[in-house]
């Protein structure tokens, strides 16, 4: 398929509730197409999100969806050669094309891209540099793997010349095995991180790897390549760039540096150097050095398209986040629950780090689930005791939808915590497999002063919302009973 669709016409989209597709079904809508599309499994913040924008969502994959033939389908990465809906468009020849085939053509056409790619940091830095340029009235396209506080969506299609995205490593379809990040003709691109990850996409860092070398090799010479120099195989990847690169971080980089780190009132504080030289004082509304970093990135690649230390500083201060990003879904008595995207060990550790510096003196809690197809392996059994036992509780769940991964390979749940206590002498760590569980324990246990954080790359079965059910019931309780005397 080389021709759009015309305006009106009607796009399907198989898995339509992934955080991604959920926000092209929006971009499409916004377009004029007539949208629909079907999900297994629907759950907030994408069902309500979708909801909002009165675009259908049929349960489950059936036949029957695709009687009303579209005139697009668009196929997410979550299904397979053999799902009944995939099936169906193959029979019928109805066009189809992937998540990122339908980014590159709808989203990005002649506009020039800036890519934000990397393991760690990707959405928050891709939604920081929209933030950036729309604050600085460059009106830029954007898509985003998340929703940032201050746009309340995902994506925009913008009237300026420059599209930021979100470069997933992942694989774009069952029919496209290369990584996403391939089809966004990548004029500027920003790596924040690279460490090993998707376990059942890569066999290992240097298969890794070899996906972010293709990458390299599309920027042109005449584009540009930042990288974070705190990680080697970044740096390692960066050497096969045709274009000019630029490192940054805070240990011994040669481009940009941040310095004199701090946190205060909820946020952080730092100076940009170049070259040894300082920009002045930047403060962000977000917190841990890895979102200063997040940051610095955003400032280097918008004085490097010409913008004034003033319009940045300014804009990185009015940045309020991205949901499920450190997010405070609440507090109860006295008791604080936060709810945080992490799940890469190093994400997890960095997490426990920034929200403990947030609240000093309070207990800090760690609710983990292993979800993601790379923490459910063993391959980061040693890693996640040293990344959680920075928490003084730690609950750690049960493995989502263990029997998708072979026996052999699993994680262990019950020797990371048996892990976490060794390290720790006290007993801080306990297994509850199940969220219900999970949730009670958290509310009878918990105090004032806690601090709750809950790490999930998915719905963790609405556990957070639990828990300040239970803590709000246990709050009443307390109070209908009142002083004795």
């Amino acid at each position: 398929m080389n021709e759009l669709p015309g305006r009106g016409s009607h796009i399907y989209l198989i898995a339509v509730c992934g955080v991604g597709m959920a926000s092209l079904a929006g971009l499409l809508q916004s377009q004029g197409y007539r949208v629909t599309g079907s999900d297994q499994n629907v759950y907030p913040p994408m069902s309500t999100f979708l909801e909002g924008l009165k675009i259908q969502v049929l349960s489950g994959f059936s036949e029957g969806h695709l009687k009303k033939r579209p005139d697009l389908v668009v196929i997410g990465n979550a299904v397979s050669r053999n799902n009944p809906e995939v099936e169906t468009v193959l029979r019928l020849g109805i066009p189809y094309i992937s998540f990122p085939q339908a980014l590159g053509r709808f989203l990005i056409g002649s506009k020039r891209s800036i890519v934000v790619a990397g393991t760690h940091g990707k959405t928050t830095t891709t939604a920081l540099m929209a933030w950036v340029l729309s604050q600085a009235g460059w009106e830029p396209s954007f898509f985003i793997g998340g929703i940032p506080v201050d746009f309340n969506s995902g994506f925009r299609q913008g009237r300026g010349d420059w599209v930021v995205l979100e470069g997933d490593e992942y694989d774009s379809a069952f029919f496209d095995k290369g990584p996403k990040f391939l089809h966004y003709q990548p004029e500027k691109v920003i790596l924040t991180s690279l460490e090993f990850d998707h376990a059942d996409i890569y066999r290992d860092l240097e298969h890794l790897k070899a996906a972010f070398h293709r990458l390299m090799e599309m920027i042109p010479p005449n584009g540009t390549l930042l990288v974070c120099n705190e990680y080697v195989a970044a740096r390692e990847v960066s050497a096969t760039a045709r274009c000019p690169v630029v490192f940054y971080g805070d240990k011994g980089a040669t481009g940009w540096e941040a310095r004199n780190i701090r946190v205060q009132s909820g946020g952080s504080l730092f100076e940009p150097f170049y070259r040894g030289r300082s920009e002045g004082e930047v403060k962000i509304k977000l917190l841990g050095r890895y979102n200063v970093n997040n940051a610095l990135a955003v400032y280097a690649t918008g004085r490097e398209l010409g913008l004034r230390r003033e319009i940045l500083q300014d804009s990185l201060a009015t940045f309020s986040g991205v949901r499920r990003r450190q997010e405070v879904r609440g507090e109860v008595g006295g008791i604080t629950v936060v709810d945080d995207f992490a799940h890469h060990p190093t994400a997890v550790k960095e997490t426990v780090e920034a929200v403990r510096a947030a609240y000093p003196g309070r207990r800090l809690w760690a609710v983990f689930e292993p979800r993601s197809n790379t923490s459910r392996r063993r391959i980061f059994a040693h890693e996640f005791p040293q990344a959680l036992s920075g928490a003084d509780r730690v609950v750690v769940a049960g493995l989502y939808l263990p029997e998708k991964i072979p026996e052999k390979e699993r994680l262990s749940v019950e020797e990371v915590v048996q892990e976490i206590n060794r390290l720790c002498g006290d007993g801080r760590a306990v297994f509850i497999e199940k969220t219900d569980e999970i949730a009670a324990y958290a509310a009878a246990e918990a105090t004032a002063g806690d601090v709750i954080l809950v790490m999930s790359n998915g719905g963790f079965g609405g556990v957070q919302e639990r828990i300040l059910r239970l803590l709000e019931e246990k709050e009443a309780g307390n109070k209908s009973h009142g002083p004795i005397g």
